[in-house]
């Protein structure tokens, strides 16, 4: 999964959700300018989060003591462990702001205790005001999540609350100051740009924490992407076939079967291509996380599909070959925008005559990804750092512009992908103390459920969307004069 790079406030107003999660979010799954200096180094195998982006410091006036929060270490979690110094101006406009918002939301927004703010709905308990506002003064979302992280607000539906949230991203931000987010959202940081070394390193930040964190949440098939359910509620009994649902309608659509030769971008633990190989396929998978390759490989040894299925730790821009079918899940969130033409032509350089695309991919509105495109996020931050979500139209833009192939069907499976992320964070929750035995501590399994929570509200409130591509080439005369 890619996390969507969603809604919720991005500079010293509240701005968009991104997710993300919250993939993003986001993705799902925006970002940064270069970081000023490199990442904390990981503790009892936890990475450590990026340092705050250049440019970052809030404001040159000085503001209040700040004072270290107890049991969050400051080496692993720096921008955590206290809150940031902002000029009692900055801090005061977004407390402004803030509550303008919060007013006219059907939520219910109680501060220290004393005084509530909404129009009634699930409640978000501020419990340190002066803390929560300057965090949103001096990085808008980023403060949002870390004042999350800090424990500074909390909810006893936090789903519900980041849903009424993401519902009302749009407008959480007065019109006139929307149209100055350049002038104070954070950039994203040079160092996340998706060239091969950075896809590298965004990956394994990610991916490569710890094979046992994941399999502590996921199903048995190790999938980290949107399973499609018969009907809906779901129950965590279902989510394997809902795995293998999703698959199959992918590889269905690209036409794999006996003797194909297919390609898949973004190996996952190798369920995909174990369900292809089954099918009678030959498949080349690429990934660029060391962990999940190694997994991958025993698994497939293991169920014998060893001469049908080769992993290769590779970027997929150093793919050669010609192939019948490709197909990637949720891959293209961590792509980044300066590179979706040659994602793209790649697809269209390594698809054999007559050959099919089946791509899985969170999106987002092409307004809301015009508006946040640049913008460094939580999101960025701490989960899917160089991630962005396509919109339907942006991929259809850069397709058309850059290659012969053509999106011939679509078909969008949201609500679904809400019910994996609940089963997720359920599963997350319930197994708390086997997260600590791996070595990570309170602030990240904070941090975590937070960003499961971020991202399963982008999909329930519609703001998010996860769809299943099928792409051919387009063989008009046109196009083959080209």
């Amino acid at each position: 999964m890619t996390a969507p790079t969603h809604p919720l406030p991005t500079g010293p107003t509240p701005g968009p959700l991104e997710p993300t999660p919250a993939s993003a979010p986001a993705s799902p799954a925006a970002e940064p300018t270069p970081a000023s200096v490199p990442a904390p180094a990981a503790r009892n195998g936890v990475p450590g989060p990026a340092e705050p982006a250049r440019g970052a410091a809030p404001s040159s006036l000085p503001g209040p003591a700040v004072q270290q929060r107890p049991g969050v270490d400051p080496a692993r979690w720096p921008d955590v462990a206290a809150p940031p110094r902002a000029s009692r101006l900055r801090t005061a406009l977004a407390e402004r702001i803030v509550r303008r918002a919060l007013a006219r939301l059907p939520l219910r927004a109680r501060l220290a205790g004393t005084e509530d703010i909404g129009l009634g709905g699930p409640l978000m308990d501020i419990r340190e005001p002066e803390a929560f506002f300057r965090r949103i003064g001096a990085s808008g979302l980023i403060g949002f999540g870390e004042s999350y992280m800090a424990e500074e607000w909390d909810a006893p539906d936090l789903v519900a609350v980041l849903t009424v949230l993401a519902g009302n991203a749009a407008d959480l931000v007065p019109a006139p100051l929307q149209r100055l987010r350049s002038l104070w959202a954070l950039r994203k940081p040079a160092a996340q740009l998706n060239t091969p070394e950075g896809s590298r390193e965004n990956i394994s930040r990610h991916y490569d924490l710890s094979n046992d964190l994941f399999a502590l949440f996921l199903d048995g098939t190790l999938s980290y992407t949107s399973a499609v359910f018969r009907s809906l509620p779901a129950t965590p009994d279902l989510l394997p076939a809902a795995q293998h649902r999703k698959i199959d309608l992918l590889l269905d659509a690209a036409g794999v079967g006996e003797g194909t030769r297919l390609l898949e971008i973004g190996t996952g633990w190798g369920e995909l291509a174990l369900r292809a190989a089954a099918r009678g396929a030959r498949v080349v998978s690429v990934t660029l996380s060391a962990e999940q390759r190694e997994l991958a490989r025993t698994r497939i040894r293991a169920a014998g599909y060893e001469d049908r299925v080769e992993i290769r730790l590779c970027d997929y821009r150093q793919v050669t070959g010609e192939y019948d079918a490709v197909v990637s899940v949720e891959m293209i969130e961590a792509v980044g925008e300066e590179f979706w033409p040659v994602y793209f032509t790649t697809l269209d350089r390594l698809l054999a005559p007559g050959g099919r695309v089946a791509l899985q991919a969170i999106t987002m509105p092409d307004d809301r990804l015009r508006a946040s495109r640049a913008t460094y996020t939580w999101i960025h931050k701490y989960i899917f750092p160089g991630g962005l979500l396509p919109s339907t139209e942006a991929i259809e833009q850069v397709t058309t512009e850059h290659t012969r192939l053509r999106t011939v069907r679509r078909n969008g499976y949201g609500a679904h992908y809400a019910e994996t992320l609940r089963l997720w964070r359920e599963r997350f929750t319930e197994r708390s103390a086997e997260v600590d035995a791996l070595g990570f501590d309170a602030v990240f399994r904070r941090m975590w459920t937070f960003y499961l929570a971020y991202s399963e509200a982008g999909f329930r409130s519609g703001y998010l969307d996860v769809q299943q591509l099928l792409l051919t080439r387009d063989q008009s005369p046109a196009q083959e004069a080209q």
